[in-house]
């Protein structure tokens, strides 16, 4: 199981009609990826610290990067900070790390695929990836659910994360708090974009 993997697919093809930012989703995907790696023991947090756990990343070659990734000196990163450093250009990343594995082998027919409605990855439809993804969302898994909310794909109310662990419950919000502040960013340069356009008109 891949979080971020699941993630993207509900967030991109599923539910939103390929209409996410990829920023947004890119700060989830890093959130989802501590997720996995808390659930692995790969990591814990110490406070909002991200501190090297005893166990190895799943079997996964993005979670595995992600964890080689991880800053192993005191005082450790934030997870604030994690997002942000680690969320560079993620969602493009997980769209490479699934059209390969989407392609044929030279020994395998060629399988129908179903694209991204939005111009980008392309996912079969009877792919195991995209039946567990179809799978968590359909049983609202809370986690999946939290993230896909961070996003703007779900409505967060409806969540019920009364049985989520307190450190993952702590990775969603501050993953809920990087989204602010990205679409702060995003108001801010609106405005100065507009002051700028208003100066020259003038």
């Amino acid at each position: 199981m891949s979080t971020p993997r699941d993630l993207l697919i509900v967030a991109w093809d599923i539910e939103s009609n390929g209409q996410v930012r990829q920023g947004d989703l890119s700060l989830a995907l890093a959130g989802a990826e501590l997720i996995d790696l808390l659930s692995a023991r790969t990591i814990a947090l110490d406070g909002d610290r991200v501190v090297p756990g005893p166990s190895p990343a799943p079997d996964d070659p993005l979670l595995q990067a992600a964890a080689s990734s991880l800053v192993r000196e005191e005082p450790y990163e934030s997870v604030d900070d994690w997002l942000w450093r680690r969320g560079r250009d993620l969602t493009s990343a997980y769209v490479a790390a699934l059209e390969a594995e989407a392609e044929p082998q030279p020994t395998q027919p060629k399988r129908s695929r179903r694209p991204f409605r939005t111009g980008g990855v392309r996912v079969p439809a009877d792919s195991p990836d995209r039946r567990r993804a179809a799978d968590r969302w359909a049983w609202h898994e809370p986690v999946l659910a939290a993230l896909a909310a961070a996003v703007g794909v779900h409505d967060e109310s409806a969540v019920d994360s009364s049985n989520v662990p307190d450190d993952v419950t702590a990775v969603l919000a501050a993953v809920g708090d990087a989204e602010m502040e990205l679409e702060a960013v995003r108001q801010r340069r609106t405005i100065e974009d507009a002051a700028f356009d208003n100066i020259w008109r003038g």
